[in-house]
């Protein structure tokens, strides 16, 4: 098969691929269902897969819901993004231990995963590309490089799945990263379930994905397949009514530091880092040491961190950021506009996770409404004075 081609496969021939690829040695990662929530795990077959298994998501609420189809991908997204896989909440960093004539450090050898990414959504293969900005491309060969992430990276197959139900938190249309899935992947599959049959238009993204389909059962697309794969994500489109505007942003957000939105926020804001947590692509990291009691063995790990803990800013004296508004404002204004200058992209793709966990149901495209209100007004305002 040639890249950019694109070809139908049916239940079946999602089978082979996946079956395919575990008998070639690879570690599939792909969308579950459990009782409470579409997380991501194991996949080994179809029969893994959450069929027929749909969400209702809003602010601060998630509940599954049976579709009455047979769909595999027709829920908006996994609870947690990829984020996890290729980028762990904790890994162990070095071991030392102590012996009578001195210190003996020991690194972890990491053996690279041949992982494949099974179902990720535009919005989180944009999170990948941005990590892959921010862990690999940043720092090249420099010794703050995440060389486990970057190695993981190099040998992960990835196999996206167009979103044909977006949920009501989503909003990845106006961040230009969905329902469709843009560059990045080595395959692209647009779930179809109609008159016609159960079947996926499977679009080729690379030589690795044209070498994954070979052995897999297919037939050629006609008009009437891409028709309808181009449909399905249109009417997604359609259905999102949350929106950002990420090119104002960073000029209002630097203009409306002394906003007193910050502080209505605090008033509700937890501080409890769900959402950095569930963001696919917040990466900021701490250093934990663990020391055994006996004081001769000591580990170091890499572990997450939230800019929304107290010891996030933490400096000779004091944290910088000692009140939640303060904190608040940093996440949204670097997420939403300083990441821009940083990293040339924007820290949001439009996801929805951060509005869905919430506990309080804080909603970031609000509050961003809300900043970009005041600065439309007041030129105005100081006009008639």
């Amino acid at each position: 098969m040639a890249v950019t081609s694109a070809v139908v496969i049916d239940v079946d021939g999602l089978d082979r691929l996946i079956g395919g690829l575990v008998a070639d040695g690879w570690e599939v990662v792909g969308p579950t269902a459990t009782e409470e929530a579409v997380v991501l795990g194991p996949v080994t077959s179809v029969d893994d897969l959450p069929r027929g298994v749909g969400d209702e998501q809003a602010p601060g609420r998630y509940r599954l819901r049976a579709r009455g189809d047979d769909a595999f991908f027709s829920f908006a997204g996994p609870a947690t993004s990829f984020k996890p896989v290729l980028f762990p909440s904790r890994r162990l960093i070095w071991r030392g231990t102590r012996r009578p004539d001195g210190f003996d450090v020991e690194t972890p050898a990491h053996e690279p995963r041949r992982l494949a990414l099974l179902g990720i959504r535009g919005c989180d293969l944009a999170a990948v590309a941005v990590h892959d900005r921010v862990l690999r491309e940043r720092w090249g060969a420099h010794p703050a490089a995440d060389a486990q992430y970057d190695t993981d990276r190099e040998s992960t197959l990835v196999i996206a799945a167009a979103c044909t139900t977006p949920a009501a938190t989503c909003f990845c249309a106006s961040m230009g990263t969905g329902p469709a899935p843009g560059p990045g992947y080595d395959l692209s599959l647009t779930e179809l379930v109609d008159d016609d049959g159960h079947r996926f238009v499977v679009s080729v993204g690379s030589e690795r994905g044209a070498a994954t389909m070979r052995d897999v059962p297919s037939r050629e697309t006609e008009a009437a397949d891409l028709d309808a794969a181009e449909a399905a994500t249109d009417r997604a489109r359609e259905q999102m009514s949350r929106s950002l505007d990420p090119d104002s942003l960073p000029r209002v957000l630097d203009a409306e530091v002394d906003h007193p939105l910050w502080d209505e926020v605090a008033e509700r804001c937890l501080a409890c880092g769900n959402c950095t947590a569930v963001c696919p692509t917040c990466f900021c990291t701490a250093v934990e040491d663990v020391t055994d009691l006996a004081g001769s063995e000591t580990e170091r790990w890499r572990v997450w961190d939230s800019c929304f803990t107290a010891g996030f800013s933490y400096v000779h004296g004091g944290p910088v950021r000692s009140s939640t508004s303060s904190r608040y404002r940093q996440w949204m204004s670097h997420k939403l506009g300083t990441w821009r200058a940083q990293f040339d992209t924007a820290g949001c793709v439009g996801c929805g996770r951060c509005i869905t966990w919430c506990p309080v149901g804080i909603d970031i495209t609000a509050e961003a409404r809300a900043l970009q209100d005041t600065a439309r007004a007041r030129p105005t305002q100081e006009g008639a004075r």
